[in-house]
Parts: C-alpha cells; sequence; structure tokens
C-alpha cells in the first residue's frame, strides 16, 4: 500500500482525501509486519476498505443536492437500485450477474473522491485521475486479504469507464435511466414545487433499445403527471456545489 502523502504539495490524491478519523488506523496498519502478515493483519486491510467505501453511503448525490432536493440519495442508494435493474434484464445475451457487479463498483472511486458534476469546474481528465488513482488504491488496500477480489474490482471499473464490453454498455445505460427514474420520484415527492427537467437529456445518450425503452416509458408518465400544470421555476443552487465531495 502507498506511504500517505505528507507534504501537501496542492494535487488532489486519495491518501490526502482519507478521513483524519482512518488515517491513525492506516498508520498504525502499515507500521506492521507485512512479510509475514497474520490474520488480523490481513482483516484489518479488509475493515479499513470497508471504512472507506462506507462513505458511498453518506455522500449524497450532488446533482440532488444543487437542487436543493429534499432528503437525497447517497451514492450506495443509486448503485443498489442500479444492481437490482441489472438483475431484471430482459436480454439474454447479456451476463447479468457482471452486470450487477460491474453496477457495484462503478461508483466506488466517488467514496473519496466525491459526486463531482460536470458544473463542479473540475476537468474530465483530472475527474478521471483521481477516480483511477481511488481504485487503485482500493486495489492495492484489499490486496492483502483478497487479491483476487482486488483485481476484480480494478478491472471491472476499467471495463465501464473504457465501455469495453455489452455489459459495461448496458450498465453506462442504466446508470441514466435511474437517473430518470429518481428525478420523476423527486418531483412527485416534492408535489410538482421542483421541475427536474435539467436531467431529461440523458435519455439522448442511452444507447440499448431495452433501457431506451424503459426511459421512454418513464419519461411518458412523467409528462402525464406534468400535463396541464404550470412548470415552477427551478434553478440550480450554485452555492451547493461541491458541498457533497468531502468525507471530513
Amino acid at each position: 500500500m502507498t506511504e500517505p502523502v505528507t507534504l501537501d504539495t496542492g494535487i488532489w490524491s486519495p491518501e490526502k482525501a482519507i478521513p483524519d478519523s482512518l488515517k491513525q488506523y492506516i498508520s498504525q496498519l502499515q507500521a506492521g509486519d507485512s512479510t509475514n502478515p497474520s490474520q488480523d493483519f490481513k482483516n484489518s486491510h479488509l475493515l479499513i476498505f470497508l471504512h472507506i467505501i462506507q462513505f458511498l453511503k453518506r455522500t449524497k448525490r450532488t446533482g440532488w443536492v444543487n437542487f436543493d432536493v429534499e432528503g437525497p440519495e447517497s451514492i450506495a442508494d443509486h448503485m443498489y437500485r442500479m444492481g437490482i435493474i441489472c438483475m431484471l434484464t430482459g436480454n439474454e445475451e447479456l451476463n447479468s450477474s457482471r452486470c450487477v457487479k460491474i453496477a457495484l463498483v462503478h461508483d466506488m472511486a466517488e467514496s473519496l473522491v466525491g459526486d463531482i458534476t460536470p458544473v463542479d469546474n473540475v476537468s474530465k481528465e483530472e475527474k478521471h485521475r483521481r477516480e483511477y488513482e481511488t481504485i487503485v488504491y482500493l486495489r492495492d488496500l484489499l490486496k492483502p486479504y483478497n487479491a483476487k477480489a482486488a483485481q476484480e474490482i480494478y478491472d471491472l471499473w476499467n471495463e465501464y469507464e473504457n465501455i469495453s464490453s455489452p455489459e459495461a454498455r448496458f450498465v453506462k445505460d442504466v446508470d441514466k435511466f435511474e437517473l430518470l427514474v429518481q428525478a420523476y420520484e423527486y418531483e412527485q415527492q416534492h408535489n410538482k414545487t421542483k421541475d427536474l427537467s435539467d436531467f431529461v437529456h440523458v435519455r439522448k445518450q442511452i444507447k440499448t433499445p431495452e433501457v431506451q425503452s424503459w426511459a421512454d416509458t418513464i419519461l411518458k408518465q412523467r409528462e402525464g403527471f406534468w400535463q396541464g400544470t404550470p412548470r415552477p421555476v427551478t434553478k440550480r443552487n450554485t452555492t451547493n456545489i461541491n458541498s457533497s465531495t468531502s468525507n471530513n
């Protein structure tokens, strides 16, 4: 595992993003004997990995935070429903179990990076660098306990990022579809006091026929929901930008 960065170079790194509450725990672990690891040593690597990814349960999805949605979902909430959706595919040419795994892993780096959106003034290249370095960090952290699982997480994340399989393409589309469903549910939850049309454009990014069909159905239902109702002016709250990207 990489030694924590002690000199602040101004460049983001996974080590710097580790909450203070975990840094001492990690330092103690690094001082242990990695040449002849005990079971406790191995278990500690697993536990730190779990402590880090628990931030997926605590970090709220930035898009909803920026629109002042009440009780916004966490990153883990989003990935959980994506996993269920992947189980339900009727496309027998897809490996649905692999789709579920990709869904569970695809946003794992956000446990330290946070949920960066296009309005957060972080370039795509920088966002990818942070997320890639975090996945490498998490892989190396988990290796002493289960090297095979650690490598699988890394490989699945890269498969999703590169859209290098039909399963990855499907999960990319499910990511967008789940967003559409959630936006509509929040409009219902807010009793038509919020118009989340800003998110509808993701329909154009969906490529697979099955998910296109799902998306078209939810958008038809949404149009029926709003029919005859004046749309409220719903603006992005820019004061919330980046507010959901810190674990400290």
